[in-house]
Formats: C-alpha cells, structure tokens, sequence
C-alpha cells in the first residue's frame, strides 16, 4: 500500500481523511498543527490517542529532509543547508538574518530543468518535483535547527517553481494557513525563469506574494544565450504577461538581474532595461555574477556595478545591488548539492 503524504493535505483534505477513519472533527486542527510544529515522527504528537498513532503511521509517512552538511558564514551567519530526502536525493537551503527577521530561501525541484548558463542548479538536469510538505520541511528543519521563527521565504532556490506550478500553489496555501506555519504570502517571493504560461495561471490566484522574474538580459539574443527559456518565450511575450500579471494583482514585480562581466553589464543593455520596464510598477535588483566553475562569467568590478544602476535610476527605474550573504561559504545556485553529489559518488566508488 502507498502511504499518504500527509503533510501535503490541507484543513480540508485532512478532516476527510480522519473522517474516513471514524476521528471527530476536533482532531482535525490538532493533527495539522503537530504537522507544521517540525514534528519527524508520529509518536510526538503527545495529545493523540496512540490507537490514532499507530493508524497514522500505517496509512501515511512524514516528508523530513536530514541536514548532511551545514556551513555557517563567519561574516553574517547566514547558514546554508544541504538536505538529504528520503529517497537519497540532495536539494539546499539557505538561512538568513535580516534586521525585520530571518528569511529562508527553499528549493522546489529535486534539480532543475530550465539549463541556465550562469547557475550551477541545472548541472545535473532535473530529477523530479519536490512535494508541498517537502517544501515545507525546509523550513521547519531551518526554524528547529536554529530554535528561531522564520518569518520571510523566497522561492528561489533549485528549480522552477511554475515548472513544478501545483505542488508550489499548494505550498503557498499551506505555508500561510494560520493553524500552520502562518508566514504571510505578502512576506513570501516566488522567482521564476519567466514561465509565461504559469505567470498567467498564478494571476488568477491573485496571492498577494512577491514574484520575481530572472530577467538578466534585455536583447533577445544575449538573454536566449543565457536561459533556454527565453527561446520559449522571448522578452516581448514575458513582460506582456508581467503587465498582465500586475494588472490583477497590483503588486510590484521585481526583476533580478545577473551582472555578468562583458555580457550584459553595458550602457546600452542599461538603457534598454530601462526602456523596455517603462510602465511596468517594478524594482530591478541588481546581482553580481556567482562564479561557477562549468563557466568563464565573471561578476564586473564595483565602478561598473555602481554605473549600471546609477544609469537605471537616472532613467527613471529603482534599482538596487543585491547584498551578498554568507560569500565565505561558496554555495552559489545548486553548488552545494552538486558538491554533495560527488561526495557520495566518491564514497560509493571506493
């Protein structure tokens, strides 16, 4: 018999299961609650009947990641966490402190499939989606790991969450849910490569998120160099559906964009970013090239930097330098899971 995933059901969905198993309703908030308290195994659930337990764990499994390395920044202590999931496979998360609080960036595919030429993630392709309790984990292994409360996520570690567009949605509606983890959707970013059919399908939810779009080029030409995805659907289709997106939602979109030395670090790639965002209400966020070893891209010097975003500002778009975190700890996009991989291929060879 296949065992449920019950971290993954809602209120809804919970309450029928216990129903069909002859449980009143009461137990219904009891249960959800103890699943989103980071709870690893049934028997901690201290005010369920042990008769309900053993049902439980029977009928259904609890999706937990197990931390396999852990690397604490000596200049910010932001923490960085490779995951081991139950079927061996590795993802990562990062750990954050900021001053309104500490934010979690989690991952949302086992891999990924998007093939970015500047992120590490896609090195080995994808290899399956990741669950909503899967999701979820990582923020309660991070939150009992360091006895603190997560109070901001980012979707934006390895994967596409719109390529992986129902588990993510269903993410979103538990990870807010007040008897659960109870983070505001307002205080949680959703990044995507620019999957123009899931930026349609996730205006007519309408959450109040934050979605970020992985810009990183303004011509068509650089930008489908650096991402498959732009051969999809190129920038003149994602911004339309940016625009159609904010029209619902009225919220600001922001757009991150990889500074990449020689590539699309130019005036004239600033002046076209400029041009091409008129209209739409948005924040460029600035991001200096991580160096991955598969690739010669190197992030341009301080000045350049500087220009570019002053250029953005002077034509009128707010643009910031993103802050780096945790850069003694080199784990830029799906570096640590790749470095995890070849640890165990290493082992298993021996």
């Amino acid at each position: 018999m296949e065992k449920i995933d019950i971290r993954s059901y809602d209120l809804a969905e919970l309450e029928s299961f216990l129903t069909s198993l002859s449980q009143p309703k009461f137990r219904t908030k009891q249960i959800f609650k103890w699943l989103h308290s980071g709870i690893e195994d049934f028997d901690q659930m201290t005010n369920i009947p042990k008769s309900l337990r053993d049902i439980l764990k029977e009928k259904c499994y609890l999706a937990n990641c197990k931390i396999v390395k852990k690397f604490v920044s000596q200049i910010d202590a932001t923490v960085k966490y490779v995951y081991q999931l139950f079927d061996g496979e590795y993802i990562e998360s990062v750990l954050m402190k900021y001053e309104h609080g500490y934010t979690v960036c989690i991952s949302t595919q086992v891999g990924c499939r998007m093939g970015c030429s500047f992120c590490a993630s896609g090195l080995w392709g994808l290899c399956r989606n990741l669950t909503p309790s899967e999701m979820l984990a990582q923020i309660m292994k991070a939150q009992t790991d360091n006895n603190i409360r997560v109070s901001n996520v980012v979707m934006m570690g390895m994967g596409e969450p719109l390529d992986n567009f129902d588990n993510s949605v269903k993410f979103l509606k538990l990870v807010s849910d007040d008897e659960g983890l109870n983070i505001g959707l307002r205080h949680i970013s959703l990044s995507t490569s620019g999957v123009v059919s899931g930026i349609k399908k996730l205006a007519k939810y309408n959450f109040p998120i934050t979605l970020s779009i992985s810009l990183h080029a303004p011509f068509d030409d650089i930008r489908s160099d650096m991402m498959k995805v732009n051969k999809r659907w190129n920038i003149e289709e994602l911004l339309n559906a940016c625009r159609e997106y904010q029209a619902v939602t009225t919220r600001r979109i922001s757009f991150e964009y990889a500074l990449i030395s020689g590539v699309n670090d130019s005036n004239e790639c600033a002046d076209k970013l400029a041009k091409i965002l008129k209209g739409i209400m948005c924040h460029v966020n600035l991001i200096p090239a991580n160096p991955v070893k598969e690739n010669s891209f190197e992030k341009p010097n301080l000045a350049k930097i500087h220009a570019f975003k002053e250029r953005l500002i002077y034509n009128g778009i707010n643009a910031t330098v993103r802050r780096t975190l945790g850069a003694d700890i080199d784990a830029s996009c799906g570096q640590l899971r790749r470095k995890a991989k070849e640890v165990m291929l290493n082992d298993n060879t021996q």
